[in-house]
């Protein structure tokens, strides 16, 4: 009558350490690397990760927060029905992107992988140089390759940072074009405009009651990593990357 017992309380033990794994990570985890939490003398049970992962999933059925799989892997995250209120956490302290950015974000995610110049011809004009190096240093988007042309031009798509940031497991997940209105529904947490609303979700991990808003932004509102020139760019008169979509 005891065995039966001791097994629940083991799975009971590993799914509190998933748990404060997860709470306690400022990234998702992978099942490898929860996994990689027991020590190989004593390794979780065969399939106990997993059904841990289950069981704080279905938990948070009714409660502000949830469990999600992204690309990088597991993590906790505020739901979006509340994201309004808890976003006042740091609402006067959120980095603002520009229209361009988010254009030119929206272009290599869409179409990956593809050239700088091939944005530019979507678009109808250069890009500044200093939006593919903050977007690099976000670590959003990377060189994969080159276009087998002449100048032998980099190849941009997007990382798997990117995914996990915008809350995605992979990238058909993306909303399609066509039901875009707006650019900026690529992610309500990243408004180019002041007051515009956010109501996506948040990691909690990123969470902080000092007003520190999420993903390393810098309280000021530009990025510490990040040049200014990116967050000043006013190429507001760009064509939609949407509506350049659907004229091919």
């Amino acid at each position: 009558m005891s065995e039966p017992r001791s097994e629940a309380m083991d799975q009971t033990l590993i799914n509190r350490i998933v748990e404060a794994a997860l709470l306690a990570a400022n990234q998702p985890l992978a099942v490898v690397q929860l996994k990689g939490l027991f020590p190989l003398d004593e390794p979780a049970p065969e399939g106990s990760v997993e059904q841990a992962l289950a069981a704080l999933a279905e938990a948070c059925a009714g409660r502000g927060v949830e469990l999600v799989e992204l690309a990088s892997g597991w993590r906790y995250q505020v739901k979006a029905e509340v994201h309004a209120w808890v976003a006042r956490l740091w609402a006067e302290r959120q980095t603002r992107y520009t229209r361009a950015t988010l254009e030119t974000l929206a272009l290599i995610a869409y179409r990956q992988p593809i050239t700088r110049g091939e944005i530019e011809q979507v678009r109808g004009g250069a890009v500044n140089s200093n939006i593919i190096k903050a977007l690099e240093e976000r670590e959003w988007i990377r060189v994969v390759g080159h276009r087998d042309v002449p100048g032998k031009p980099e190849l941009l798509a997007t990382t798997k940072g990117f995914l996990d940031y915008f809350g995605l497991k992979r990238l058909e997940d993306l909303p399609p074009l066509s039901e875009l209105k707006e650019i900026g529904e690529l992610e309500p947490q990243l408004s180019f405009e002041p007051g515009d609303g956010a109501d996506g979700a948040l990691p909690v991990g990123d969470m902080s009651l000092d007003g520190v808003p999420p993903d390393g932004m810098s309280p000021g509102g530009d990025d510490e990593n990040t040049p200014t020139a990116d967050l000043a760019d006013t190429d507001d008169d760009a064509a939609m990357a949407s509506s350049e979509q659907q004229e091919q």
